[in-house]
């Protein structure tokens, strides 16, 4: 027996993504039920990517504009991130490789998942799927940037991975997929 019904959805927006109000009667410990209204943001799940070498100690990063950061005090609206993007009609892995294409130029072999988490349960539904990949520059097959039709104008930027974690105190690096992927990386130690 479930202590959650759902008595009533409506579609606040459906124009990028769906915004949906929904209402719920939700049982208590106690036994007693309450009725709650809440709004869910469905923009789909999606899917980030690390790209490491262990030899350089390096590290490839994304960096573009986001709107939502500019509105909220991000000066410029310039994020440095992961690669990522949404699952659409692929499963995780396959989303990834093709991300990875798109964005960084690089055609990366073995992918491996990692973790997957909720980025913020509150309000949207989207479940990330976290991997991590090795790279070298003979993997690289384009120079990247995203897809012309998407105008993401991505620039890539390959790092040391120090200067990545330190990135993250000075507050250069605020996207929390791209830090907890940072920190994946370094409580593993395959970067020094």
């Amino acid at each position: 027996m479930s202590n959650v019904n759902i008595t009533k959805t409506e579609v606040l927006a459906n124009n990028w993504y769906t915004l949906r109000k929904i209402t719920f009667d939700y049982q208590k410990k106690d036994g007693t039920w309450e009725t709650h209204s809440r709004e869910a943001y469905d923009r789909g799940n999606g899917a980030a990517i690390l790209l490491y070498n262990l030899e350089h100690k390096t590290v490839i990063l994304t960096r573009q504009f986001r709107m939502p950061t500019y509105v909220n005090g991000n000066a410029d609206g310039m994020m440095i991130e992961a690669c990522a993007g949404l699952l659409d009609q692929d499963n995780p892995e396959d989303c990834i490789r093709r991300e990875t294409e798109e964005e960084t130029g690089y055609k990366v072999r073995d992918v491996r998942k990692v973790f997957e988490a909720y980025m913020s349960p509150g309000s949207v539904t989207e479940i990330l799927h976290f991997f991590v990949a090795e790279y070298s520059h003979d993997m690289q097959v384009s120079d990247g940037g995203g897809l012309d039709h998407e105008q993401e104008n991505i620039e890539v930027m390959e790092l040391p991975f120090a200067q990545a974690l330190a990135m993250i105190e000075s507050g250069e690096i605020k996207d929390a997929k791209t830090i907890m992927l940072l920190q994946y990386v370094q409580i593993q130690g395959w970067l020094g």
